[in-house]
């Protein structure tokens, strides 16, 4: 087993710096008020608009949970006009991402969230379990599917791997299957085609295990030249109330080597950074970020942004460049100085989770080298917001404002529940779209239906 971590000074500085002191129990009445008397609201300029914050608790922490019914019969959700969206294939327990490999399966991991303290325990029976159509077992599996004949359905479906740890990112590189389970990365070896994987595996990489909410996903994206692997890793907490030792390694994006060895954090202060991908025809990495939560219904919206080598993005300390968070006035105010304010907003408490550019042609021009975003949907928000797929368009490079895509997860209106919630987005070889819908334990399909060249573009797999 090769296991190597080299921690960058910026964690071992948060170390010495806050030690127990940073953790905290939940400000009192009077300390949000003070808070929001304390602190401005401030705009901030983004790549595609100002945003406006507005302070801290100017409206109360909600906890809003949505009610998953499941989908009825006939029912999908909705694309816009000149797509097509149906059900690729269902009967998951949680299908959480979907991956392509270079040969054209697709494999699947399906987990969830285990709640780990009597607290968490409370919370899941209260709310997220009828919310996220949970059990209180992962199915810790990843499942093969395999469209033979091209018709745009699975034709072959089995069960690829099972005795896994909340496993989520996957990949194929080299004759090696990688699967990042919560507590570490596996590496098994791998022949293309092969219906069930039988060799053990090699544990190459611990990593820290357990978390804030849904923070026990980790990603897996390689190098163009499959020289590196980056892996995401989220928060171990909101804005570090457990401390500062609990956060190490974590809020991070690392690179290590396919072997696991020579780890380094490539970006950090990422509060939950789970979808990431290469932008076209670019060496430039991008992240969707799922933000901090009980600072009110606004704050902070979750972001799509570019991933700069050495930046720090502001967990915990601040937000949106030097926004300060008020749990954590007064620390680290050189890493608030440096932290950088990411490019898109998506929306507070959207749970943006999955991400996938779209490199490829049968799409309209508008969606081509643009980016589809899962948006997984609120729990503390006064009302929904998320519960869909967007789409942000890329033209010259440069992103523009989000639009609604894959939309319907909702039932609308008064109602509190929802059909299913969208986690993964992959673009498939053909250019059909990929949706894992966790909820509803399904995955959807869209595809072009109006005046689209036949054929597609690039592999996913072998680029950018």
């Amino acid at each position: 087993m090769i296991i190597k971590h080299i921690w960058l000074l910026p964690v071992l500085g948060l170390l010495a710096a806050c030690g127990n002191s940073s953790q905290q129990k939940k400000p009192s009445a009077e300390e949000k008020q003070e808070a929001a008397a304390t602190t401005s609201s401030s705009t901030v300029q983004t790549e595609t608009k100002p945003l406006h914050l507005p302070k801290p608790y100017a409206t109360a922490s909600a906890q809003h949970f949505s009610k998953i019914i499941g989908w009825p019969s006939g029912k999908t959700p909705t694309v816009p006009t000149g797509f097509a969206v149906a059900e690729y294939a269902g009967q998951f327990q949680n299908p959480r991402w979907i991956y392509q490999a270079p040969n054209g399966d697709i494999f699947v991991s399906e987990a969830n969230t285990i709640p780990q303290t009597s607290t968490a325990k409370g919370e899941h029976k209260q709310g997220l379990k009828k919310s996220k159509s949970m059990r209180d077992e992962s199915a810790d599996r990843i499942t093969l599917l395999r469209d033979t004949n091209q018709d745009g359905k699975p034709d072959l479906r089995t069960t690829f791997l099972t005795g896994l740890n909340q496993p989520f990112g996957m990949l194929v590189l080299g004759n090696y299957f990688y699967v990042a389970n919560t507590d570490g990365l596996l590496r098994y070896p791998y022949q293309p085609g092969q219906t069930r994987m039988t060799a053990p595996g090699q544990k190459i990489l611990d990593l820290p295990k357990g978390g804030y909410n849904n923070h026990w996903t980790r990603n897996l994206l390689p190098s163009a030249d499959g020289s590196k692997i980056y892996v995401t890793v989220g928060s171990g907490s909101n804005v570090m109330e457990h401390g500062a030792e609990n956060e190490i390694r974590r809020a991070n994006i690392l690179q290590i080597n396919p072997d696991g060895s020579g780890e380094r954090v490539y970006a950090s202060g990422l509060r939950n950074p789970v979808g990431i991908d290469w932008q076209p025809g670019t060496q430039t990495l991008w992240a969707a970020v799922n933000e901090r939560d009980e600072l009110g219904d606004e704050l902070v919206p979750d972001y799509l942004t570019s991933v700069k080598e050495g930046g720090f993005y502001g967990w915990p300390y601040s937000y949106y460049g030097q926004n300060v968070d008020p749990r954590r006035r007064g620390e680290r105010p050189d890493l608030v100085k440096k932290a950088i304010v990411p490019d898109v907003p998506l929306g507070a408490h959207t749970a943006s989770l999955g991400l996938a550019f779209y490199a490829n042609k049968a799409f309209p021009a508008h969606y081509q080298n643009g980016a589809f975003i899962g948006q997984h949907g609120s729990w503390n928000r006064s009302t929904f917001s998320g519960y869909k797929v967007v789409f942000v368009p890329f033209e010259n490079g440069k992103p523009s404002k989000p639009e609604d895509f894959l939309t319907g997860f909702l039932v609308g209106g008064d109602s509190q529940q929802a059909y299913g919630r969208p986690v993964g987005v992959t673009v498939l070889r053909d250019g059909s779209l990929l949706v894992a819908d966790d909820a509803g334990n399904r995955i959807w399909r869209v595809r072009a239906t109006q005046n689209q060249p036949a054929g597609g573009g690039a592999s996913r797999a072998n680029r950018p």
